[in-house]
């Protein structure tokens, strides 16, 4: 029998999307790439991404976190998924220990995230600074401004989509800018190709985004694992950067926001 056999799980939606958090501190054991896969097949539990906690492994920080994608694939950050964790942290009678401050402090994989909470069931995540050098994100290759990379879909001469930015918020994001609406585009069958286009050698979470006014942006996600979603908090933030940072694409924003 699997050692995640009666184990506790808490299932949340973290704007729209299904984010189930397993808590696994004490116990040693590990969530398996199978087991994953498994979890996420089960109606009962399926998910767009399961959050894993462990027993801290540095000082200052409250647990170390885990997270899987439907394909048993590890993810190293999940912003929606994050605030979910923190809920289940700090309000959750069977998960929560206790935090006087309602701040955590998170270990990843990816670096260290922090969390506050603002409001009641509600709580902001600081997910650091962009990762921008190629090799950070990372790229096949070294492109010395990883802002507009040479990646196109569609003919040559007259590309659907062409020049995404690239960054890394825990994972690597390609942000396609385009005048369409987002909804026009065939994500569920242009996303595989980009997610695992050779020039991601880690794979890629693939955005498309449109920008319809100053406090208004339209975006689709294909997350790297997982497939289409609702909803991914580390997208936002790549094509917040992108819209504030790149001179090509950032519209006159006086507040940075």
């Amino acid at each position: 029998m699997s050692a995640l056999a009666h184990r506790r799980f808490l299932k949340m939606h973290g704007a729209g999307n299904a984010i189930v958090v397993l808590d696994l501190r004490g116990s040693g054991v590990r969530v398996a790439a199978a087991e994953a896969r498994a979890i996420a097949a089960d109606p009962s539990s399926s998910f767009d991404q399961l959050m894993v906690l462990h027993d801290p492994r540095s000082r200052g920080t409250d647990a170390f976190m885990r997270i899987y994608n439907t394909d048993g694939s590890e993810s190293g950050a999940c912003g929606n998924g994050t605030r979910c964790v923190a809920y289940a942290m700090l309000d959750d009678p069977a998960m929560a220990r206790p935090v006087e401050t309602g701040r955590l402090v998170l270990e990843t994989d990816a670096g260290r995230v922090e969390v506050k909470r603002v409001a009641e069931r509600s709580f902001t995540v600081d997910m650091g600074r962009p990762r921008l050098a190629w090799n950070e994100i990372p790229l096949r290759d070294p492109f010395p401004d990883t802002r507009r990379i040479e990646l196109q879909i569609g003919p040559i001469d007259d590309p659907i989509l062409h020049s995404p930015g690239a960054v890394n918020m825990g994972n690597p994001h390609a942000v396609f800018f385009t005048d369409r609406d987002p909804d026009t585009f065939d994500l569920g069958q242009i996303g595989p190709m980009l997610e695992n286009h050779p020039i991601f050698p880690e794979r890629a979470n693939i955005s498309i985004a449109q920008v319809r006014g100053r406090e208004a942006i339209k975006l689709r996600v294909w997350e790297r694992g997982a497939g289409l979603t609702l909803a991914c908090g580390n997208g936002t933030r790549c094509v917040a950067y992108a819209m504030l940072d790149d001179p090509a694409m950032a519209r006159p924003v006086e507040t940075g926001r």
